[in-house]
C-alpha cells in the first residue's frame, strides 16, 4: 500500500462554519495523520498523510466541507516536512511569513 502527502490550502467561507473540526474527524476516520489550522488571510491550512486512495478520498471531500462551508479552491501540494502520528488542530498561523 502506497502512503502519499500532501499540503492543503482552502479558500473560500471556511472560518467560523466548523471546517478545522469538520477535517479532522474526516481525517481520522479514514486512518490519517496530520494536522489543519486558520491562516491569517481567512483560509485553512492542512497537512494529510496516510494510504494514498484514503487521501485522495480525503483531498476531494475538502472541495465539498462541512454544511456551512462554502469552498472557492483546494490548492494542493506535495508535502516532505514530518508528521506526527494521530491529527491536530493547531493554533491560528497569523504571520504573513512561513
Amino acid at each position: 500500500m502506497s502512503t502519499r502527502t500532501i499540503h492543503l490550502s482552502i479558500t473560500g467561507l471556511v472560518q467560523g462554519v466548523g471546517y478545522r473540526a469538520w477535517l479532522e474527524r474526516e481525517a481520522l476516520s479514514r486512518g490519517l495523520s496530520g494536522w489543519v489550522r486558520n491562516r491569517f488571510d481567512g483560509s485553512v491550512e492542512a497537512v494529510l498523510t496516510g494510504p494514498a486512495e484514503a487521501v485522495e478520498a480525503m483531498r476531494e471531500a475538502c472541495r465539498r466541507g462541512p454544511r456551512l462551508a462554502e469552498v472557492h479552491e483546494v490548492i494542493v501540494s506535495d508535502f516532505s516536512g514530518p508528521v506526527q502520528p494521530g491529527f491536530a488542530v493547531l493554533p491560528t498561523e497569523w504571520s504573513s511569513e512561513e
